[in-house]
């Protein structure tokens, strides 16, 4: 049996036995002679040690949703606060504004709660370059409570509310796919310099 010329750095190699390899198994080619020698690539374009790692598209995909969205929230809890106060207002010029007090609370309580999830989605967005797995797990936390709240759209029973709640439901599902891929846990758990 012939394993060809062992001084040819292009013929069949054999294995060696004690070095980590079984009898007959070839060994990996060594860089050295005859060898071509690459750099080390990283995941992500990442090309050299050190280079930064860019981040993946779904996960780009994810922030710029999560910028909209917080950004979309922020209008609609301004939109409604000025609503609330004018009916407000009106009440109290119609003298019926005691009446109407707790509704009014209630209302600005919902613009409170509105205007906490646009924060909300605008950090996540911000942190998603330097953030670690935390933001990816609150990521996750705030995508299933949106996709939770756009099935509440489906309760209007109007031809409205329910494409508000398809477009709801397509959004976090966007965001919640984004950040349960290998993808996303391989963004978040890397190593920042």
């Amino acid at each position: 049996m012939s394993f060809g010329d062992p001084n040819n750095p292009y013929g069949q190699q054999q294995g060696q036995p004690g070095y980590g390899y079984p009898q007959g198994q070839q060994q990996p080619p060594q860089p050295g002679y005859g060898y071509p020698q690459a750099p080390p690539v990283q995941p992500y374009g990442g090309g050299y040690p050190g280079a930064p790692m860019s981040m993946p598209g779904l996960m780009q995909t994810a922030r710029v949703l999560l910028f909209i969205v917080g950004g979309l929230q922020l209008l609609f809890a301004i939109l409604a606060a000025v609503f609330v106060a004018a009916a407000q207002d009106t009440a109290s010029s119609v003298g019926v504004g005691e009446e109407t007090g707790v509704l009014a609370g209630l209302g600005f309580f919902l613009v409170f709660i509105l205007l906490a999830f646009a924060v909300w989605a605008i950090v996540l967005g911000a942190k998603f370059a330097k953030g670690g797995n935390g933001v990816r797990v609150t990521t996750i936390v705030y995508a299933s409570l949106y996709i939770l709240l756009s099935l509440a759209n489906f309760a209007g029973g109007t031809a409205s509310s329910a494409v508000g709640g398809v477009i709801g439901l397509a959004i976090g599902g966007i965001i919640l796919a984004s950040m349960v891929n290998s993808s996303a846990t391989a963004w978040f758990n890397r190593p920042r310099y």
